[in-house]
């Protein structure tokens, strides 16, 4: 853990180990933190157990937590839990990596021409508006009822945001950096390699954290549209017999992926973004 820290003539220096006080009071505040959440968790669990468990019409409609984790822990025993995660996970993840790799790639590229991002402005913001569910329907004609139709659901769900984050950052250089290095002789390409895209990665990396959930999402209306596993089909299937605690088991394992997801790229991000550790 670094912090910054002073020289003998007062200039702040980057990256100076952290002094023990310091990382003390750090840790003792996030295992506060952790405690709180911990607290408040296991305060809504009770609750939620002690009302569904004096009145049956409640546990019907809400389900129980003992009854939710019952499920997750039949599931994880007969291995579908595992299988849908997986099946759902591989979705997303693909859905993921194709869609912002091509979303930031043209964001990023219209950095190039104010005159073509301008032209196709007003066709992206009608992209985005469309809700990602209006095109499932389309989706199934045009790629049937397998894989690609979920992964394609999933990369729509983030493309256009990952487009227009990393848009959004690359013509948000400050543009005395820009100036400076045009002076000094830099071609287009090179200011665009070594100052737009390291100074977009912020707003990239943002992108990418949000579009975790997007592309959760795609995935899980797909497989509600149509599937045979996955956990959009866990839900769906459940909710239709109305076994609520299955269905919000099957949610549970859903924040979980989320979570993993949204952890992977936060290290991701520590990787490549290394100057972001100092505080």
């Amino acid at each position: 853990m670094t912090a910054n820290a002073q020289d003998d003539f007062g200039n702040v220096v980057q990256g100076s180990p952290a002094p023990p006080a310091h990382r003390w009071k750090r840790w003792r505040v996030a295992g506060l933190v952790l405690l709180t959440q911990v607290a408040l968790l296991a305060a809504l669990l009770a609750l939620w157990e002690r009302a569904t468990g004096q009145d049956k019409q409640a546990a019907f409609m809400f389900g129980s937590p003992s009854a939710i984790f019952g499920f997750l822990g039949q599931s994880a025993r007969d291995g579908s839990l595992w299988r849908d995660i997986y099946v759902t996970g591989f979705e997303t993840l693909l859905g993921f990596v194709i869609g912002n790799f091509f979303g930031t790639l043209i964001g990023l590229l219209l950095w190039y021409s104010r005159f073509v991002s301008r032209v196709v402005e007003p066709f992206i913001i009608a992209l985005g508006s469309i809700p990602i569910i209006a095109l499932a329907p389309i989706i199934i004609i045009w790629f049937g009822t397998g894989l690609i139709s979920k992964v394609a659901m999933s990369t729509l769900s983030v493309v256009i945001v990952a487009l227009v984050t990393s848009y959004k950052g690359a013509t948000g250089v400050d543009a005395d950096q820009v100036n400076l290095m045009r002076t000094l002789g830099a071609s287009k390409f090179q200011i665009f390699r070594k100052l737009v895209v390291p100074a977009s990665l912020t707003d990239i990396f943002a992108g990418l954290k949000l579009t975790v959930g997007f592309a959760l999402i795609g995935a899980i209306v797909g497989e509600f549209m149509s599937s045979s596993e996955g956990l959009g089909h866990a839900i769906f299937k459940a909710g239709s017999l109305y076994i609520i605690p299955k269905v919000f088991a099957a949610l549970i394992a859903t924040i979980g992926l989320a979570l993993l997801l949204t952890f992977v790229v936060g290290r991701l991000e520590r990787l490549l973004m290394p100057w972001r550790k100092v505080q």
